[in-house]
């Protein structure tokens, strides 16, 4: 990832109904949420949320497909996965032991769940 499109992903996320927006579709993957659905639950008029799904679109951290009559907007969690390491690659400039606290508390509240049963 480049600096530019680090910047532009960043600067997509912040301002708060982006944030909100962004967060909402991560909560709703895989299958995403029409556009009238986000707006509603977000409580912002559609023209309004339109506008800014396409600040997060062309940050590359949404993505929408046409189902029928309406979009569908979904997370690009793989972008957002690029930010975070360009992040801290870059903060940590070849230093592992600056972010090892970061990347602990990652694992420690972001670690799948585990199904089944657990091994002994």
């Amino acid at each position: 990832m480049e600096t530019d499109e680090a910047v532009l992903a960043l600067a997509a996320l912040a301002q708060s109904t982006r944030l909100e927006a962004f967060r909402a579709l991560v909560g709703h993957e895989p299958d995403g949420l029409a556009a009238g659905d986000l707006a509603r639950l977000l409580e912002v008029p559609p023209n309004t949320l339109s506008a800014h799904l396409s600040i997060l679109t062309r940050a590359g951290l949404v993505t929408s497909e046409r189902h029928s009559r309406s979009i569908v907007y979904r997370a690009n969690l793989a972008e957002f996965r690029d930010v975070a390491v360009f992040l801290l690659r870059d903060c940590c400039g070849g230093r592992p032991e600056v972010c090892e606290p970061v990347v602990e508390s990652l694992q420690a509240c972001c670690s799948p769940k585990r199904k089944g049963k657990v091994r002994a």
